[in-house]
């Protein structure tokens, strides 16, 4: 039977994915975006296109979300709320902003979902950010990465929550009313914590997305910046990856309500800026020109998310490895190339 999903952000870069993963196996879904970021037009038209009559597109804004989209909220069954700002470094230039979409937003959310008849689960999608710096833990130079010097399995949900930077403090506040909405009013919420998501639709750019933005300027034989050393490193997931644990998680909602996860690629699908620049030099055939910028405010020299605790309560694990799903995105590109010449 078709179930009626509704995305906010469905026309982003993981919106959109999502939304297409549904239309696939014949569901409802309705996308509700405001269309302010780069990308998101040529998206909801791709999916106007290719799935058409189950698709409902809605344009609006989670800071004044409105009637028509309390209308969806009572229709669907599941509801994604992925609309967001995303960015560290514009939450640093305008914190209004970033507090009213991340923080705001989330909590209109939460509210047309708690004054609903329909109740639908709500999965939010969090930041590796709500664990700051983790400055208490020991960092390896290895070379050309960094490591944790510990933490073997990488950062468990354990971890003392220490938002940093208005981003994590907007996308950590909207975190914890997610998970609190559960505990005080029976919301079926869940949270993934997520660490560098790629793909493809992703119209990555210099200040997010980064695999995205490196993968873009190597196809378009441009050069790219490196703010700090370039040794940082990430689990990095990909996007069919992640909407396997959205929809394992859903499928299991009587265990993963009100529960915060982890969910990135872990210790097995790591990566530093050097490496994919090295991992995209050998599929360009090609030298990626870059140089080097300071360090930007909240970067962690290490992020590597411990997702034992969703493969234990939900059965979910990455399948896609960085170099596979680095090609992906690459062939993706290659054949959308006239959709980013507004990043050059």
């Amino acid at each position: 039977m078709a179930a009626n999903i509704l995305i906010t952000g469905g026309a982003g870069f993981i919106g959109s994915n999502t939304a297409a993963h549904y239309l696939k196996r014949g569901d409802r879904v309705t996308i509700f975006d405001n269309f302010k970021r780069h990308g998101t037009t040529s998206n909801a038209q791709w999916l106007k296109d290719t799935f058409g009559a189950n698709l409902t597109i809605l344009t609006g804004d989670v800071r004044a979300p409105g009637a028509e989209f309390a209308r969806a909220v009572e229709q669907a069954e599941v509801l994604f709320h992925l609309a967001a700002q995303v960015a560290v470094t514009t939450s640093v230039t305008d914190p209004v902003e970033d507090f009213a979409i991340n923080a705001q937003g989330t909590f209109n959310v939460l509210e047309a979902v708690r004054t609903s008849r329909s109740k639908p689960v709500v999965v939010y999608a969090s930041t590796n950010k709500v664990y700051g710096k983790m400055a208490d833990v020991g960092i390896v130079d290895q070379g050309a990465r960094y490591a944790y010097d510990g933490l073997p399995f990488g950062a468990g949900e354990d971890r003392m929550l220490d938002f940093y930077s208005p981003y994590g403090c907007s996308k950590g506040c909207g975190d914890q009313y997610v998970v609190d909405y559960a505990r005080i009013y029976g919301l079926r919420t869940i949270t993934f914590r997520q660490s560098c998501i790629y793909g493809p639709r992703q119209f990555g750019l210099e200040d997010q997305g980064w695999v995205a933005w490196f993968s873009i300027r190597a196809l378009q034989q441009k050069p790219v910046t490196i703010y700090g050393d370039g040794k940082q490193v990430r689990d990095v997931l990909h996007v069919e990856d992640l909407i396997a644990g959205y929809e394992a998680a859903i499928k299991h909602i009587d265990r993963t309500a009100g529960r915060a996860y982890n969910i990135g690629g872990g210790p097995g699908y790591t990566m530093s800026l050097l490496e994919l620049i090295d991992l995209l030099e050998a599929r360009f055939g090609r030298r990626l020109q870059y140089t080097h910028g300071d360090w930007r405010p909240g970067d962690q020299k290490v992020f590597i998310a411990d997702i034992r605790t969703a493969e234990r309560e939900f059965g979910w694990s990455p399948r896609i490895a960085p170099d596979a799903g680095v090609g992906k995105l690459v062939d993706w590109l290659a054949e959308n190339k006239q959709l980013f010449d507004g990043l050059a």
